[in-house]
């Protein structure tokens, strides 16, 4: 995490929000107080890894998965 001032943050400021959206932390101080932290909006974007977990899962072929969750469970989410 990289802590500035308010001048150099004003000065440098489209620079900081290059390095904000690269995954950095920035904290902005007044008088060696910090006072606020820039951080992304943007999640940091992995690479996905297909059938990550392919042997992992198992679903019963006897099950229909298409069919709709019983009253009680959608119940449940409007609570």
């Amino acid at each position: 995490m990289k802590e500035i001032n308010i001048y150099e943050a004003k000065t440098n400021f489209s620079k900081l929000i290059n390095e904000v959206l690269e995954g950095e932390e920035i904290i902005i101080a007044k008088a060696g107080l910090p006072l606020v932290k820039i951080v992304s909006l943007q999640k940091n974007k992995t690479n996905r890894i297909p059938g990550l977990f392919k042997n992992d899962i198992e679903l019963n072929e006897d099950e229909d998965i298409d069919k709709p969750l019983p009253n009680k469970i959608i119940k449940e989410f409007y609570k």
